[in-house]
């Protein structure tokens, strides 16, 4: 499994360089969307709830990680989704580094996986995947029958969406890959 380094956006970077150059003792939220690790934990694996489920079109699956507890934490926003026995996981599209999620307390994320590249020649078969809402997590297995596809997941070049707001906003992001 590939682990992806949290990473803070440059332009949240240059704000923390430039307070503890000034001095500055006043609180400066970070812009919206980005998340420092000492504003916003990254949630625990038992505090969140993975989910994968067959989204009735042919090589995709609809994920989700809900938060379970109490207080807001952050996952990656990048989905870990590792596929049996193979190396790697599915690629982000579109391609983007790492970075923390917020997840609200009871708040659900979504992300939709396309598991082989349409114009794939050739592919893998594998019984299960994995999902993780965060790369420091070992994620959840799911059996390649739960998913409406009995004989097997047929894995090649996989890609993922990042975390999204909703199940139809997951979807979109996946229709708007390229192929």
């Amino acid at each position: 499994m590939r682990i992806r380094p949290a990473l803070i956006a440059p332009a949240a970077a240059a704000l923390t360089v430039l307070l503890l150059a000034t001095g500055a003792s006043a609180a400066v939220p970070a812009p919206a969307g980005i998340f420092t690790p000492a504003a916003l934990a990254t949630c625990r694996e038992g505090a969140v709830k993975v989910t994968a489920t067959a989204s009735g079109t042919v090589n995709q699956v609809r994920i989700s990680v809900t938060n379970k507890s109490g207080r807001a934490c952050a996952v990656d926003h990048i989905p870990t989704v590792t596929f049996g026995d193979l190396d790697g996981t599915a690629q982000p599209v579109p391609p983007v580094e790492s970075a923390p999620y917020r997840l609200a307390a009871g708040g659900t994320a979504y992300a939709a996986v396309r598991t082989i590249d349409p114009a794939a020649e050739d592919s893998r078969t594998v019984a299960y995947l994995t999902v993780a809402g965060d790369p420091s997590h070992h994620g959840t297995r799911f059996d390649a029958a739960s998913l409406g596809s009995p004989a097997g997941i047929p894995v090649w070049e996989p890609v993922t969406t990042l975390w999204q707001p909703t199940r139809a906003g997951a979807d979109a992001a996946l229709a708007a890959a390229p192929r």
